[in-house]
């Protein structure tokens, strides 16, 4: 009988082991995982990054009908072979004892200088749920963009170089189309702000 996403097959755990540590996790998992037509697949073998969750927060001027991104280096996109200064939205892992929240409004300050006026939730996902356990919370905040972009932010202990960039929604939905914009936080966030735009413009105003 085929199931349905209420009935799930059963994942049987074996064995588990941190293999790295450093300042994320890799854990080796040993798994029997059943199969959607009732049987029980071979014992295998997974490698999953674990680095606690996330959040992100998209900054939106509804005024003005205006984004802040934020332009920084990334080492992942370097070794990937591709441009390392990626255009993103706030973001931040989520320390203990925080909530999601408070650290959109935390990050805000620290990467772009800008405090939300008011904060919703706009959803969240796995980045990468094939190797790794990060979830983000993702979030979108009322600021206040009308002296513009262009400053520098981020922590000197984090060794963080930030610079901060004010576009209106539209071209930042069409540098998505282009192909400008590939941080996973920033499409998601864009997307998710193109179609809300009208409701927050009203509830903002």
């Amino acid at each position: 009988m085929q199931t349905t996403p209420d009935q799930a097959p059963d994942v049987e755990e074996l064995a588990r082991e941190i293999v790295f540590q450093g300042r994320f996790a890799v854990e080796r998992l040993r798994l029997r995982v059943g199969r959607f037509d009732g049987g029980t697949g071979p014992t295998v073998t997974r490698d999953v990054f674990r680095s606690g969750d996330s959040v992100a927060l998209v900054p939106y001027d509804p005024v003005r009908d205006q984004v802040l991104l934020i332009e920084q280096f990334r080492p992942g996109a370097f070794l990937a072979g591709a441009n390392p200064w990626l255009l993103e939205v706030v973001a931040g892992r989520i320390e203990p004892g925080e909530t999601p929240e408070a650290v959109a409004r935390r990050e805000s300050l620290e990467e772009a200088g800008i405090t939300p006026l008011q904060v919703v939730p706009a959803g969240g996902f796995f980045v990468s749920a094939g190797d790794s356990s990060q979830f983000l919370h993702l979030f979108c905040g009322q600021v206040d963009l009308r002296h513009g972009g262009g400053a520098l932010h981020g922590l000197v202990e984090e060794h963080e170089d930030i610079r901060t960039l004010v576009i209106p929604l539209d071209e930042a939905l069409a540098w998505l189309d282009a192909g400008r914009i590939v941080s996973s936080p920033a499409v998601v966030g864009l997307l998710w702000l193109n179609r809300q735009r009208k409701i927050l413009q009203t509830q903002w105003s």
